[in-house]
């Protein structure tokens, strides 16, 4: 009996393939079916949302920020991570500017490097390209900023630049143009305010044109304009929940360092080896979740008194205390400069705020001023919220506690 054993194999590498096509669909269907949405799991127990968004032209970044959002109150931060960041940043093996990262290894290893210097994870981020942002700015009706001055300027190259002042509503071209001119008498502060109140004036557009923008059949015609670690499916899910933030509360944070010159570039070291950053990212989120409507509500206004010998100590705390929100009217010498320990003055009587201000440089020897009446009706005579009186017990950072009275 003679046996076909080219068939035999024929039949068998069939059935073999069948098998593993058969493997592979069920694998593919447990995998779809066992899929966590991420959008979903960060909403869990109400936790609040961390995103990375980031602004890049030609390979270049223009501006970063971290997003924090807590969707019970509807309440955001913004972190600004500024471009010249400086640190030993171990996916390029050299000492840098952050922004470095992004241009050499891309989205992810950026990220990833973002949340060591913030000391937390940040699951989603959202990428865009200024050509297309111009594209999705009048795809959104346009974006709402203020212009404190008219700008005209023409470049080197021939170019002019030019926009209205005042409040204005500039589409794509515009806003592009709001972006990316630079005036010489224009300082690197400005320019990462401007690139700020965008960042700002997009999430204000969100809520804005939130109905037609999640719109199941529209969505997908934003969605194409920007590039995300997530599918499109949880991308509307995000901005679902971020369309409604209050933006008219949300102040953008920059971090704060001292500038050095490192191989030919101006590099900024945060305070503290990086400490301090990580610190106004976790009260930033504190603040979020608090029950007191009030914590984030407006900006508190402080002066702080040098009560030491050590010179430039008030200075260099508002510095401090600038990066977490709050706002300095002035840094003074205290009437004297024997202070043991430091004293937070609470001039409006809100607890929980000056609690908070205690928290973040570790003091607790805070005082209620008595507030007494004025003819005139007010409360209070002092034109600040809280003064902090710096003492010997304060290292630059933290009150230690030395027991001193």
């Amino acid at each position: 009996m003679k046996i076909d054993h080219g068939r035999n194999n024929g039949h068998s590498g069939l059935f073999f393939l069948l098998m593993f096509l058969i493997l592979a669909g069920v694998g593919t269907f447990i995998f779809l079916s066992l899929r966590v949405d991420t959008v979903e799991e960060s909403l869990k127990n109400n936790s609040v949302i961390k995103t990375l968004f980031v602004l890049e032209d030609k390979d270049q970044v223009l501006f970063t920020d971290v997003f924090i959002y807590y969707p019970v109150s509807q309440r955001g931060a913004l972190i600004n991570i500024l471009g010249n960041t400086g640190a030993i940043f171990q996916s390029l093996g050299r000492v840098d500017r952050i922004d470095a990262i992004y241009t050499e290894k891309g989205i992810d290893v950026y990220k990833s490097e973002i949340e060591k210097l913030i000391g937390q994870e940040i699951p989603f981020y959202v990428e865009m390209n200024l050509s297309k942002f111009g594209e999705l700015t009048d795809m959104m009706g346009g974006l709402k900023v203020f212009v404190p001055s008219p700008v005209d300027v023409k470049t080197d190259e021939g170019e002019r630049w030019l926009l209205p002042s005042g409040a204005v509503n500039l589409d794509g071209d515009k806003i592009n143009t709001y972006l990316t001119y630079s005036k010489v008498e224009e300082d690197e502060s400005e320019i990462i305010e401007r690139r700020q109140n965008v960042m700002i004036a997009f999430l204000s557009a969100l809520n804005r044109e939130s109905n037609q923008l999640l719109e199941k059949n529209c969505f997908p015609l934003y969605a194409e304009k920007m590039n995300s670690n997530l599918s499109e499916k949880d991308l509307r899910r995000l901005f679902s929940e971020i369309s409604n933030i209050d933006s008219e509360r949300l102040v953008p944070q920059t971090i704060t360092g001292s500038s050095r010159l490192v191989d030919g570039k101006m590099l900024l070291f945060p305070y503290y080896d990086g400490q301090l950053i990580k610190d106004v990212v976790k009260q930033a989120t504190i603040s979020l979740v608090s029950l007191d409507d009030v914590s984030i509500n407006r900006i508190y206004v402080l002066e702080i008194q040098n009560g030491t010998t050590t010179q430039g100590l008030a200075r260099n705390t508002a510095a401090l205390l600038k990066s977490t929100g709050y706002d300095v009217l002035s840094t003074v010498n205290a009437e004297r400069n024997d202070w043991e320990k430091t004293l937070i003055i609470n001039h409006i009587g809100n607890a929980e705020i000056a609690r908070n201000l205690g928290d973040f440089i570790h003091c607790t020897n805070i005082v209620d001023e008595e507030i007494k009446p004025d003819s005139d009706g007010s409360e209070s005579n002092s034109n600040v919220d809280f003064t902090i009186i710096l003492g010997k017990d304060f290292d630059g950072r933290y009150v230690k506690n030395t027991g001193g009275k």
